[in-house]
């Protein structure tokens, strides 16, 4: 796992809104693009040690493992994560390269493919999910203040309940000391 770094100087502490040219929807909106690149900064390192995987083929495999066993199209697996449908067939032919997904024709539709997740890839991300959801809570608590973990906290419930149940770790999110 990617051990957390301590605050570095050239990162500044966690906006908190309030009292900027921008609106709060602005604000609110370069918050979450702040944190999304602080997540996937620690995530990728961390992604690339635990399933040897890019971190672009990991959200292919992360949509994929949230779908029914039949998998999905190629082309709505591109639309959902806004990539290129040519730079898709070439993550796709890595992953199927690798063992982690499958490719197979739509019935009665000559041009469709219809991509899924292999034995293999489910047992890996079963494996790699709780250290990998480690890294995500670290790396959100390196850069979320305390108005915008509560926030968070209300959109995921769960989050708050484990900063609760945890007897003498710090909450996911805490704020460095």
């Amino acid at each position: 796992m990617v051990e957390p770094q301590e605050h570095p100087a050239d990162q500044p502490e966690c906006p908190s809104g309030g009292g900027g040219l921008l609106p709060a929807e602005l604000r609110a909106w370069m918050l979450l693009l702040a944190a999304t690149g602080a997540v996937e900064q620690r995530l990728r390192a961390a992604v690339k040690e635990s399933l040897d995987v890019s971190h672009d083929e990991f959200l292919v495999l992360c949509l994929l493992a949230e779908q029914p066993e039949g998998g999905l199209r190629m082309t709505r697996v591109a639309e959902l994560l806004g990539r290129p449908k040519t730079r898709l067939t070439y993550q796709i032919a890595c992953l199927q390269h690798a063992g982690l997904v499958t490719r197979r024709s739509v019935c009665g539709d000559k041009r469709g493919v219809e991509v899924a997740l292999t034995d293999k890839a489910r047992q890996l991300l079963t494996e790699a999910s709780a250290p990998l959801a480690q890294t995500v809570t670290e790396a959100l608590g390196r850069f979320m203040g305390p108005e915008q973990r509560q926030a968070l906290c209300g959109l995921v419930p769960e989050l708050a309940e484990e900063s609760r149940t945890d007897q003498g770790a710090p909450p996911p999110f805490s704020t460095p000391s």
